[in-house]
């Protein structure tokens, strides 16, 4: 029995394997400059890799390649163990030629079949002089800018911001896009503006990723980094000329004193880099809003375009005095918050309630799109068969420059009569008070009837929830005392907070290792081991040193082999940065080891 489970096993694997899909896929950036150095890597999805072959880079001399690496990965869910691997092949190239090339596709033989990845594009910009011998011929991508010297004057050619309409003449409630868009030369860490309450216009912003990526811009010969920082769509509520304010931005720009001995930097725990604040001011946009033509009695506010409505009945046949249930969904592009709910023509004898609305829309470039729901419910009080007529909504729409009518289908209901006086399923004597009279229903649930002379006020209850009222005020007041006490002492309330701030900056240094930015990374976790010493142990900037933090460590109980492990990875996090070897290991070794000697600390202290 067990050779036969065995066989079975071995059968299910070897399947596995054979139906395996092997998949190469071409990592490289999609811009570069003439004369900058980029990395081409082709990834396989299996260490099974016997042979690959890769065609001529054009536009490019190949300077190394290819150079391999391998990694593998276990986890075990819920148990079921799944593994996976994979080879990289990367190539080191030197643009050479302006241009928009395609590069090649590999072919690998694995398992003795052959697969071939895919293929990308890469466009190669003239080179800007300025920016090249700012940054001394090293690699440059678009996501990466020139860093200036400390001390050098930050023009407005060096870094600004563009504004810009979808359109500058506009009805009133006509959506518009407003679009700020960052250009710069100079490595930028921070940007932060907000646009202000504005007079005259609803104002939404568009949910915009919040990792920026900048893209090479060719503009008066030079290359800037671009990125659209910031988009709003305005719906205006006034007619004539409506101005959108100038909005001030204030960047964080990163510069190198060369001022600091690049070796105290290294061992002091410090770093050469300072960040400027830098002042931009995005202009502002003047828009002219022209008024709505003479608008029909049925207008709905809606202004905008495809718009459409659906409605549905149910149920179609019911008892007198139960409730039926009516929903109309309004789809289109516009100002969908700012719309009124259709008006229904129910019979007279119906008993209505306000619409429930759902708002399902959401906001882009050309305003709110999708659907909005609106359920009604009313109560046919007598029997028969009612038709409800069509649902009308009006809007406005901006393509056509015309209002337009659209319509349900009419609606038609069954009710069946009741005895009289009697209510049906689903509605009690309090939910349907009056019936198209001034009679009102009898109450029969039995009275609550007390004695004359029992009272409430001067009984034993009353003198017991008073002295509970007192109990409950010390109470409070000896908390709140307690509370204030920790409050002032401020070097205890930093000192708790100590690892829930080494957390968030190691959980930011994460997602930096993920997106392989060793400079930003070993930074966030300098300031993760850093921040952690200097708010548990209460000591300022200027009192962080190893010298004094380990002093100060041991003297709290810390153990000497725990001191020296957190002093070295300090060390090997400030030597990492320009050390050789391979990046993404050595950032995983040290985001390990700091997470675990911070942890250890902290249950020590």
């Amino acid at each position: 029995m067990r050779r036969i489970l065995f066989f079975f096993l071995i059968l299910s694997i070897s399947h596995a394997l054979a139906f395996a899909q092997v998949r190469v896929t071409i990592q490289a950036p999609s811009q570069t400059e003439e004369g900058q150095r980029i990395r081409v890597s082709y990834v396989v999805n299996t260490q099974d890799v016997e042979d690959i072959q890769v065609g001529d880079f054009p536009g490019f001399e190949l300077l190394f390649g290819p150079s391999t690496s391998s990694s593998s990965s276990f986890s075990m869910v819920n148990g079921k163990t799944t593994h996976s691997s994979q080879m990289t092949f990367t190539y080191t190239l030197l643009a050479t030629k302006e241009g928009t090339y395609r590069l090649p596709a590999a072919t690998v033989k694995s398992g003795g079949k052959t697969y071939k990845s895919n293929q990308a594009s890469i466009e190669v910009m003239k080179g800007d002089a300025s920016a090249q011998s700012g940054q001394g011929g090293q690699q440059s991508q678009p996501s990466r800018m020139r860093t200036q010297n400390a001390g050098d004057r930050i023009t407005k050619d060096d870094l600004y911001i563009t504004v810009t309409a979808s359109k500058h003449r506009l009805y009133e409630q006509e959506a518009v896009l407003i679009t700020y868009k960052l250009y710069t030369l100079v490595s930028i860490d921070q940007c932060r503006g907000d646009m202000p309450e504005l007079d005259g216009f609803h104002t939404q912003e568009i949910e915009l990723p919040q990792q920026k990526s900048l893209k090479y811009e060719r503009v008066n010969g030079r290359n800037y980094g671009t990125v659209v920082w910031s988009q709003y769509v305005l719906f205006p509520q006034k007619t004539g000329k409506l101005t959108v304010p100038a909005i001030t931005f204030e960047a964080d720009v990163v510069q190198q004193d060369r001022s600091i001995d690049p070796f105290d930097a290294f061992f002091g725990g410090g770093s050469s880099l300072v960040r400027v604040k830098k002042t931009i001011v995005a202009p502002a946009v003047e828009l002219q809003v022209d008024p709505l033509p003479t608008r029909p009695a049925n207008f709905s506010g809606a202004v905008g375009t495809q718009f459409a409505i659906s409605g549905s009945l149910t149920p179609e046949q019911v008892d007198a005095n139960d409730a039926v249930s009516l929903r109309l969904v309004v789809s289109g592009v516009g100002n969908m918050k700012l719309m009124k709910a259709p008006s229904v023509p129910w019979p007279k004898d119906f008993e209505t309630y306000d619409p429930k609305t759902n708002d399902k829309s959401r906001i882009g470039t050309n305003g709110a799109s999708g659907n909005v729901v609106y359920d009604y419910t009313a109560v046919p009080r007598h029997g028969g068969r009612y038709t409800i007529p069509p649902v009308e909504f009006c809007y406005f729409d901006t393509g056509t420059k015309s209002y337009k009518t659209l319509r349900t289908d009419s609606f038609h209901l069954a009710v069946a009569k009741t005895a009289s006086g009697s209510l049906r399923r689903g509605h009690s004597q309090e939910d349907l008070t009056v019936l198209n009279s001034d009679i009102r229903y009898i109450k029969t649930a039995a009275a609550d009837v007390k004695s004359a002379g029992a009272t409430f006020f001067g009984s034993l209850t009353y003198a017991l929830s008073y002295l509970g009222a007192l109990a409950l005020f010390l109470l409070m007041v000896a908390i709140f005392y307690r509370q204030a006490k920790a409050n002032a002492n401020v070097a205890h309330r930093r000192g708790k907070k100590a690892g829930k701030a080494a957390a968030k900056r190691l959980k930011s240094a994460a997602k930096l290792l993920k997106q392989g930015e060793s400079r930003p990374f070993y930074e966030e976790v300098m300031r993760a081991l850093w921040g952690y010493v200097g708010d548990k142990l209460n000591l300022p900037v200027t009192d962080l040193s190893k010298d004094n933090v380990g002093e100060q460590l041991q003297q709290r109980g810390v153990g000497e082999e725990l001191v020296g492990r957190f002093l070295h990875v300090l060390s090997d996090c400030e030597f990492a940065q320009y050390a050789p070897g391979d990046p993404a290991d050595t950032m995983d070794r040290i985001y390990s080891d700091a997470t675990k000697v911070i942890n250890e600390l902290d249950s020590c202290l």
